[in-house]
């Protein structure tokens, strides 16, 4: 060993300083994710529809986290909110849903419900962030809530499919758009994560049992583990990891 060999530092984990927003925060994922920011040391707003349950989280969550209600398939209401506030460090794009039914049952309703919320509002959140990002000269990192089911396909989930696939897609083009300003995009690809929008589909235990056949690690996820890896994209620690998935299956995928 000589006197200029230096070991490497290993990149924090931590947030202080860093502003956050995570979107669909009201419950599940979008909790654990604002949960994991905050922990680290980042102000998180906090955003949902229903004020009553992000307002819950932002108080439990505390360290300044601050709840904004907001419809994010409102366009209109996006751009204001973004354009009205300081530039965010770190976007966990999470609000999603899901309609899962045989393609050929699927309504143009269904079709605008999920790509609707999955995509569109999606794209323009990122959107509306990035301008204010890039207009401040602010570095940070996007995480966009995709799914297994942006990696395969599953039965009754055509519609969920197409709006997990297409947002891989969009997020590796972010990538590129977004590299010369030092903002990072990226995705997280959970298998079934057990929160208030499965509860009811593994009331049907043929379906759970089908869920569970395919998942190699034998359980099913919970919210708690996708905030690693929250914690991760979001931090120092993937600086240099954009255009990229982290896929969080226990397995499906792997076969």
């Amino acid at each position: 060993m000589t006197d200029s060999f230096a070991v490497p530092l290993t990149p924090s984990f931590r947030l202080d300083g860093k502003r956050a927003i995570v979107t669909g925060a009201g419950r599940g994922i979008g909790v654990a994710a604002a949960a994991a920011l905050a922990e680290a040391g980042a102000e998180v707003t906090v955003v949902a529809r229903s004020a009553g349950e992000i307002e819950a989280t932002a108080s439990t969550i505390g360290n300044g986290a601050v709840a904004a209600t907001l419809d994010v398939s409102d366009l209109d209401a996006v751009t204001a909110f973004f354009a009205a506030r300081d530039p965010f460090h770190i976007l966990v794009n999470n609000a999603g849903t899901n309609r899962p039914k045989p393609m050929w049952q699927v309504s143009e309703a269904d079709y605008d419900a999920v790509i609707g919320l999955n995509l569109k509002a999606a794209f323009f959140v990122a959107a509306a962030c990035a301008r204010q990002m890039i207009k401040a000269g602010t570095n940070g990192s996007m995480i966009h809530l995709g799914s297994q089911m942006g990696h395969v396909g599953g039965p009754n989930r055509s519609l969920y499919c197409a709006s997990k696939w297409a947002l891989e897609g969009m997020s590796k083009s972010f990538a590129l758009d977004l590299a010369p300003y030092g903002v990072r995009s990226n995705t997280i690809a959970p298998t079934f994560i057990e929160t208030p929008m499965t509860e009811p589909m593994f009331a049907d235990v043929a379906f759970k049992a089908s869920v569970l056949s395919k998942i190699a690690l034998g359980r099913i996820g919970k919210p708690e583990d996708l905030m690693g890896a929250v914690l991760f994209l979001a931090s120092e620690a993937s600086a240099l990891m954009t255009g990229t998935s982290l896929v969080i299956d226990g397995g499906w995928t792997a076969e």
